[in-house]
């Protein structure tokens, strides 16, 4: 950037009220043009794109803008004005650090450079110019921190302690640095030698990893992609409207291996040859008001080993 002051040329240095800022396309470290007389808000240079300034020169307005944005009132507008531009300038920053997480998967890079961009606006509230430590190194972890948080609480499928999910981590480290050498996928073995963990964590890792991604059940099962071929969906069984009924004869079984000759013969005759009560009296030689209170019996025994109380 270079800056220029009526009747003389600025080496170095930052503009005031009345000098002509100049940001020149022909200096390797600036993005933008623009030449003019610049406006200045509370002894600042006006910047009217400050998303366009190189980072070259962002460093050095920072350091301008965060003297000055100490000294103002917060909520005024002098204050909103440095520290917008504060933001705007250092978005690089957000961006350097989410090219990091452009591969992990369900992650959409806008909402990585939103939470990215978070990061950096918390980074510019706390940073203090006195501790005599660059803004770069100050925010990149609060940007790739907050990154992180939010694939850590956002993105998984399904909810898993947060234990598995930095195992998750470590054991795709473990993969990609196992692999190269081994010429092969590590086994389990191998990856608890390396993480010094016991087989059964790694087995534990490994399935909890399955839950942070899932996929969508309108998913083609097979290798056609057409709308018309097979989906996940169609794999996948319903509830067998018979499975309750097998589970109560299952239970019901033993019970009725419990009961006499007699009430057996009139379980089986009512219930199983679907026979009337008058039925079954001639049959039996007995009257209908016996076969009835034998039969109400017998179901009131059967209840009672179904539902205890």
């Amino acid at each position: 950037m270079k800056v220029a002051r009526a009747g003389s040329r600025w080496s170095s240095g930052f503009p005031t009220k009345g000098d002509t800022v100049t940001f020149s396309a022909n200096a390797p470290e600036t993005t933008a043009t623009r030449t003019g007389r610049a406006e200045f808000t509370a002894d600042l240079p006006w910047i009217e794109d400050a998303g366009k300034v190189a980072p070259r020169d962002a460093r050095t307005l920072s350091k301008l803008f965060f003297d000055r944005l100490r000294t103002l009132e917060e909520g005024t507008g002098e204050y909103q004005y440095a520290r917008n531009t504060l933001i705007e300038m250092n978005l690089s920053l957000v961006t350097f650090a989410a090219r990091r997480f452009r591969n992990r998967g369900s992650g959409d890079m806008e909402d990585i450079m939103q939470v990215g961009t978070i990061g950096l606006i918390k980074a510019i509230d706390r940073f203090d110019l006195s501790r005599e430590v660059g803004f770069t190194s100050f925010a990149v972890p609060y940007i790739v921190g907050e990154i992180k948080r939010f694939f850590r609480d956002t993105t998984w499928a399904v909810h898993v302690p947060r234990r598995l999910q930095e195992l998750r981590v470590e054991l795709a480290k473990s993969k990609e640095a196992l692999v190269p050498a081994l010429g092969r996928t590590p086994t389990v073995k191998e990856l608890a030698a390396h993480l010094g963990l016991t087989e059964d964590e790694i087995v534990e890792g490994l399935v909890a990893a399955n839950g942070y991604a899932a996929g969508s059940t309108d998913t083609p099962a097979g290798d056609d992609d057409g709308d018309d071929g097979p989906k996940y969906a169609d794999t996948v069984g319903d509830v067998d409207p018979a499975l309750e009924l097998f589970e109560d004869l299952y239970v019901l079984g033993p019970l009725l291996r419990q009961l006499d000759d007699r009430e057996q013969t009139i379980i089986e005759m009512r219930f199983g040859r679907e026979m009337t009560q008058a039925e079954i009296g001639r049959e039996l030689s007995l009257s209908q008001m016996h076969v009835s209170r034998l039969l109400t019996r017998t179901l009131t025994k059967l209840r009672s080993g179904l539902l205890p109380s």
